[in-house]
């Protein structure tokens, strides 16, 4: 049962997380030979009434994934969650911001190798449910796929690990705030939610 919940957690956000990507892609779709078909296209692949069909409202995932998160913890005083809720979209967006990495989105085809078209493209749109791609992770890409120098390469990686290093902090002095107003059953919970370490 506490499995169930889990994958419908990740689900929820994995949802929230293409909504946002696909935002980014009507956004960008504006002037150019690939606009509306392109859009369409994506979401005759979605599917019709999901995201990207026209009535998606980001805000209302958004407020689902926190009255399940809500739920989960089992807060029924209002006054009690109000104060907890922002503690726990800290965590979240902080989540988001270290996300899976660029590892991940590539082996899932985030990436396009096939030249300045699809690349440029690809890293303008946003990173979906693998996060945003940092400027850092960018540059270092970038030199990647230009055959940089192995000094630049090196440099580059430095400076994304450095970006890495400091989103995982803010995200673990999140958890931190988050656990000192739960409970011990609370905390548990949000450790199965993974919300806290």
């Amino acid at each position: 049962m506490k499995l169930n919940r889990i994958l419908t957690l990740c689900a929820v956000t994995a949802a929230l997380a293409l909504s946002i990507s696909d935002i980014f892609a009507q956004d960008n779709a504006g002037g150019g030979q690939g606009g509306a078909p392109g859009n369409g296209q994506r979401r005759n692949r979605q599917g019709g009434g999901g995201p990207g069909g026209g009535n998606w409202d980001p805000a209302q995932m958004q407020q689902r994934i926190m009255d399940n998160v809500k739920d989960q913890l089992e807060f029924t005083n209002d006054t009690d969650w109000t104060a907890v809720q922002p503690l726990v979209q800290k965590v979240l967006d902080a989540r988001r911001d270290v996300g899976m990495g660029g590892g991940m989105r590539a082996l899932f085809g985030g990436r396009n190798r096939g030249g300045d078209q699809g690349g440029a493209n690809n890293r303008q749109r946003g990173g979906g449910m693998f996060g945003q791609p940092s400027p850092e992770q960018e540059a270092l890409q970038k030199a990647l796929d230009d055959n940089a120098p192995a000094s630049q390469v090196q440099d580059l990686l430095a400076k994304f690990k450095a970006s890495k290093a400091a989103k995982q902090a803010k995200l673990e002095a999140a958890q931190s705030d988050l656990k000192k107003v739960l409970t011990s059953k609370q905390e548990a919970q949000a450790y199965l939610l993974d919300l806290v370490n």
